[in-house]
């Protein structure tokens, strides 16, 4: 049975913002917003063509401020957008003989939008793709719905928040059983597969993450042959994503008992960051929750050099507005949610918090993070 297109859109909140910018139509390109907004995800190949710009096999959602949305999209992707969306309408086009836009173009027309202010994503939409809707629709006015987008996105509804506990707690299970297993000379990849693999048979439908040895310092150059040894820190960043929404979580783990070093560090790391978890309140400015941070660890004579120190989460894309980073202005509001993560070098915790009126509440808390993982 479909999911109704209430229980995940923020439908109130988006006519809201529409009418705000004089919008009559929304055209979702981008995978976060078509995503969010077709309530249907895409696999493999198939969300390959939804993230590059100029594919020929490219789907549209036309979601208009007064009546029923439309997709355009390709026969391939036909049958599941019929089985999983909230849409009802689709205009199939056949890929690689007419160009998906050409087809937007026309549905535009058929919607009775051509004269009309309509929303676009101008940081995904291509130029070649920009220049084509303005010759074929002259007196269509094109508007930045980027920013709309993202605040509509940003407060979760119970639905969201119910599918990142899943994915959540898929991924926390994940590192529980996989952790264990670790000894001297197993090698990055072996832990990387194991940790993809369990939450794949889990459920989730596309796994994702960074795994290195403390003495592999170079970001994303891990999963790699690198073999473990005994007290080697272990760091990890994973996504797994559960009907299009990612449980987010780093665990810190170390091959053997950790050093008395080791368990002091990871404190100080700690401490600082449930101390940033405490400032996620509604109201307080994402660069204000940074500052806090790159404050703290000033305090214990720690540059902080990372470019953010947490971010929302959604749909698609685990990254995404606010991001906690310096002097960004955009303030926190009840019902978002944000993967918290200041961390230094492979001393990386990260969970997913809901903004409540009254503080912080803990999405991923199947994991004690009080104490580093000690495995084997």
């Amino acid at each position: 049975m479909k999911a109704s297109v209430a229980e995940f859109v923020q439908i109130g909140r988006l006519a809201q913002q529409m009418d705000e910018q004089g919008l009559d139509a929304i055209v979702a390109r981008a995978g976060i917003n078509f995503t969010y907004l077709s309530g249907m995800v895409y696999p493999g190949t198939l969300a390959r063509h939804l993230d590059l710009a100029d594919s020929p096999r490219g789907v549209y959602l036309v979601w208009p401020r007064s009546g029923e949305p439309r997709m355009v999209v390709n026969a391939i992707a036909e049958g599941l957008a019929r089985r999983d969306s909230y849409v009802e309408h689709f205009d199939v086009y056949e890929g690689y003989i007419e160009p998906p836009v050409e087809r937007l173009a026309k549905v535009i027309v058929d919607m009775g939008l051509a004269e009309s202010r309509v929303g676009f994503e101008t940081n995904f939409i291509s130029m070649a793709d920009g220049s084509t809707l303005r010759s074929r629709l002259p007196r269509m006015q094109i508007a930045d719905s980027t920013q709309l987008m993202d605040t509509v996105r940003a407060v979760k509804t119970p639905a969201e928040l119910t599918l990142f506990k899943r994915g959540a707690d898929l991924l926390d299970d994940a590192f529980l059983a996989c952790f264990p297993t670790v000894r001297p000379g197993m090698r990055e990849r072996d832990l990387h597969a194991a940790l993809v693999a369990h939450c794949l048979a889990g459920g989730s439908e596309f796994t994702h993450g960074i795994l290195n040895s403390g003495r592999n310092t170079i970001p994303y150059a891990g999963e790699s042959d690198f073999a473990f040894a005994a007290a080697d820190a272990i760091r990890t960043d994973y996504v797994a994503y559960v009907k299009g929404y990612p449980g987010h979580q780093s665990r810190c783990a170390v091959v053997g008992q950790p050093s008395a070093e080791q368990q002091q560090q990871y404190a100080a790391v700690r401490d600082i960051y449930r101390a940033a978890n405490d400032k996620l309140i509604p109201g307080r400015t994402a660069g204000e929750v940074y500052q806090f941070v790159v404050e703290r660890f000033a305090a214990i004579g720690v540059t902080y050099k990372s470019m953010l120190a947490g971010h929302s989460v959604g749909a698609w894309w685990h990254q995404q507005e606010p991001v906690i980073s310096r002097d960004n202005p955009r303030r926190l509001e009840e019902g978002m949610v944000i993967a918290m993560e200041p961390h230094v070098d492979h001393w990386h915790i990260q969970d997913m918090f809901v903004i409540r009126a009254n503080g912080p509440e803990l999405i991923s808390d199947k994991f004690p993070t009080d104490k580093i993982f000690a495995c084997g």
